[in-house]
C-alpha cells in the first residue's frame, strides 16, 4: 500500500512539474517562438534570446529503387533510408548510409546519371 502511495506522489510531481515547466517557459503569456533564460530571479525581462529558426520543412523522398552504393536492388523489408539536405535516399542497407555520408554528392551524381540513362533508353 505505502509503495502505491509513494508511486501516486511521484507521479502526480512529475505531472505537475512538467507542467509547470511549460507554464513558465511562456514568460507570462507572451507568444515568441523565441527561447528564453531568465536573467534574474525576479521577473525582469533581461533574458537570453536564442535565434528562432524558420519552421523545418518536411523532406521529400527521392524514391530511388536502387541503392546508389551498391547498385542493387532495394528490399522493401529490409531498405535504409537517410535524409541529406532536405531529401530522402533509400539504400540497400545501413553501411551504404556510411559510405554515403563519406561523398554524398559522387553519389548524388551517380544517381542523377542513371536516371537520364533510364529517361533516354524509355525515350
Amino acid at each position: 500500500m505505502i509503495k502505491k502511495t509513494f508511486l501516486f506522489l511521484v507521479t502526480l510531481m512529475f505531472i505537475f512539474g512538467t507542467g509547470n515547466l511549460t507554464f513558465a517557459m511562456k514568460c507570462g503569456g507572451h507568444n515568441s517562438h523565441q527561447q528564453r533564460a531568465q536573467a534574474q530571479s525576479e521577473h525582469k525581462h533581461v533574458s537570453t534570446y536564442a535565434t528562432a529558426q524558420a519552421a523545418p520543412t518536411q523532406a521529400m523522398d527521392v524514391g530511388n529503387e536502387i541503392c546508389p552504393i551498391s547498385g542493387e536492388k532495394i528490399d522493401k523489408k529490409t531498405k535504409a533510408a537517410y535524409e541529406y539536405e532536405g531529401k530522402i535516399y533509400n539504400f540497400c542497407c545501413p553501411m551504404c548510409i556510411e559510405e554515403f555520408k563519406k561523398d554524398p554528392e559522387k553519389y548524388i551524381n551517380k544517381m542523377e546519371k542513371q536516371k537520364q540513362l533510364e529517361a533516354h533508353e524509355n525515350s
